[in-house]
């Protein structure tokens, strides 16, 4: 029986993949900012106004989702302004170089690592500490993600990923998934073992990549 839903996965980087659900969700995550200019007709979208002609005037600060800053952002015309939220600013930057994993990252956004990279999009001198925490906080979390999903076998395991954002549950279910494949293989209730599904579309991309 085929599947109803083919789960899409995510854009890589400063991309977004509009066929993917985790993106969608991700997209709709808000940047607090300020309205450089006069904004016609947005206080309604915005939360701001009873009528759908209300416009928000400059200076206003505002809670802009992600999607609707990007296409409003513009480094020539000042449009509006977006701020760092706070779990990318400096304070927390330290915390995360101190030790990465003790911070409860779904609490604190369900989606760190992709927003992080959308916001690198936008023109901030401290760009730069941004993607370098990010990329640091992957790496210091990563062994014990992995480490845990394979030392979890048929145990419960929502303790250990309450704690985690939705691309580290993807892998500590994709670690899962490949312990359990390889328990039944060995068992001899499995054929073959088959490549993983993370594996296989970084494969296809690599193609796409090559043929463009």
């Amino acid at each position: 029986m085929s599947e109803a839903y083919f789960p899409v996965g995510p854009g890589l980087g400063l991309e977004e993949n509009f066929l993917s659900l985790d993106d969608i969700l991700m997209s709709q995550e808000k940047l607090p900012g300020r309205a450089e200019s006069t904004l016609p007709r947005l206080a309604f979208a915005l939360g701001q106004g009873a009528g759908t002609g209300d416009s928000i005037p400059e200076g206003s600060k505002l809670e802009i989702p992600l999607w609707l800053a990007k296409g409003l952002h513009d480094s020539k015309r000042r449009i509006i302004s977006v701020e760092l939220p706070k779990i990318y600013k400096e304070a927390w930057r330290t915390v995360f170089s101190a030790d990465a994993n003790v911070v409860d990252l779904h609490k604190m956004g369900p989606y760190y690592y992709r927003f992080g990279s959308q916001l690198l999009n936008f023109d901030n001198p401290e760009n730069p500490e941004i993607a370098q925490t990010i990329l640091q906080t992957f790496i210091s979390r990563f062994r014990r993600i992995m480490d845990s999903s394979q030392n979890a076998y048929n145990e419960d395991t929502s303790a250990l990923v309450a704690r985690l954002d939705e691309l580290e549950r993807a892998l500590f279910r994709a670690g899962q998934k490949g312990l359990n494949d390889f328990q039944c293989w060995e068992k001899g209730q499995a054929s073959q073992i088959t490549a993983s599904s993370l594996v296989q579309n970084y494969g296809k991309r690599k193609f796409t990549d090559m043929d463009g």
